[in-house]
């Protein structure tokens, strides 16, 4: 039997997870398109795609801290698992794929961005550039699909 403490513990954790999934699907699904596409709301001319690029950096850029929380809540809470010897070791895995990722993208994609920005219109048009961004895509999607999957690890590990 779970002792309240531990109960209140999972609770926090799979809120904390679901409100970061539910962000993460607001920001690429929701947001990106309206701030990449803003002709189709306010008329031609009024952002060019760098500056869209820039609006769009700056919501990552603050998505950034509670994706640290999240996985840090994460990492916390796998560790508490191993301690007490109730870990999944599919659980486990999920686990560090999401760690490495959100490493990735918040320490690594993010800055690199963020500084070639700074750089211009002109280097964000750089193949480089593309093929950068195009990457920490799919970190996201990574990160996104591997909290999803543990998201439903951790329910049907309790469930069971």
């Amino acid at each position: 039997m779970k002792t309240a403490w531990q109960k209140s513990f999972f609770t926090v954790y799979m809120l904390v997870l679901g409100i970061c999934i539910g962000s993460e699907i607001a920001v690429g699904m929701l947001a990106a398109p309206v701030i990449f596409f803003p002709s189709a709301y306010l008329g031609d001319g009024v952002l060019s795609h760098f500056q869209s690029g820039i609006l769009m950096t700056q919501i990552f850029v603050k998505f950034n801290v509670m994706l640290m929380f999240c996985t840090l809540l994460i990492v916390a809470y796998e560790i508490y698992l191993y301690k007490i010897k109730s870990y999944d070791f599919v659980s486990s895995v999920i686990f560090f794929i999401i760690l490495l990722a959100s490493l990735a993208f918040v320490l690594y994609f993010t800055p690199y961005i963020v500084e070639a920005q700074k750089s211009g219109a002109e280097v964000t048009a750089s193949a480089e550039f593309r093929s950068v961004h195009g990457w920490s895509e799919i970190v996201m999607k990574v990160i996104l699909l591997s909290q999803v999957s543990l998201f439903f690890r951790r329910i049907w590990t309790i469930l069971k």
